[in-house]
């Protein structure tokens, strides 16, 4: 069985317990406008031109972006890292794009990682069949899971979706469960609007805590090297106070700032 994926990331701190390592996988039904993967978003390989990118603004070579794997090709990498996951308590990490529009893939890595002692986690929208989720269950540790907002109309509008399923999903999900929020300007970033989340979070779901991510431009330079356009214009990181006012409005659940 072959799956889709852009890259393989080693020693991730962010992405689930301890040290991970994330698979990403290709192809999303989403278009966030302050998507920082870009070349996540199609199915198809693509090519990205030289470019400029990161805090570091470190210069990018055109490169393939896509490849085809089988589930053993990712889990020798995984392999090289079980010492960091045995001291850190981390493992393999399902990320995207959207790993779930690929289920039958995502479903045999999920139970070789699980079945050779790897801990797994995903990170998705949850925006499937709810059949898909309750397949991989059994062989998931922690689901981290997408709510950018729980007003349909306006996550349509910046998402190209609407998130109906995704939050009736969420209610389903019995794995341990962490909700994901990106803090973005202009989107979802009053009181009100995070308070709304934590509220649907705490009441609906078994969710243990919820992340407020902050919206970042480090992946910008890599439209150009698609040649899309950017659609965040000018639109700044929140501050830490911004962000610190966010957190202490999260009452009903366990919240901290980051991944």
């Amino acid at each position: 069985m072959l799956g889709r994926i852009f890259d393989i990331q080693r020693f991730s701190l962010h992405d689930g317990n301890g040290v991970r390592t994330i698979v990403f996988f290709k192809g999303c039904l989403l278009r966030c406008k302050w998507c920082c993967n870009p070349e996540s978003q199609n199915y198809d390989f693509e090519t990205m031109k030289g470019f400029l990118h990161g805090a570091g603004y470190a210069k990018i070579q055109d490169k393939t972006v896509g490849r085809d794997v089988t589930v053993a090709e990712v889990m020798a990498e995984a392999e090289k890292d079980r010492p960091y996951y045995r001291r850190s308590g981390g493992g393999l990490t399902l990320s995207g794009g959207e790993a779930l529009l690929q289920p039958d893939f995502a479903l045999e890595l999920l139970k070789a990682a699980s079945e050779s002692g790897i801990n797994t986690a995903i990170e998705s929208t949850a925006m499937v069949d709810f059949s898909v989720i309750e397949k991989i269950e059994p062989y998931l540790d922690q689901f981290l899971m997408d709510i950018k907002h729980i007003n349909g109309a306006k996550h349509k509008q910046f998402t190209g979706k609407e998130n109906n399923l995704a939050l009736e999903n969420a209610k389903r999900i019995t794995t341990e469960l962490i909700i994901r929020v990106p803090v973005i300007p202009g989107f979802n970033d009053t009181v009100q609007e995070i308070t709304d989340i934590a509220n649907f979070a705490a009441s609906n779901t078994a969710a243990k805590e919820i992340h407020l991510l902050p919206y970042h431009r480090y992946g910008e330079g890599k439209y150009a090297a698609l040649n899309r356009h950017y659609q965040m214009g000018d639109i700044k990181t929140p501050t830490e106070e911004k962000m610190q006012e966010l957190k202490k409005a999260v009452k009903n659940i366990p919240c901290r700032i980051g991944g």
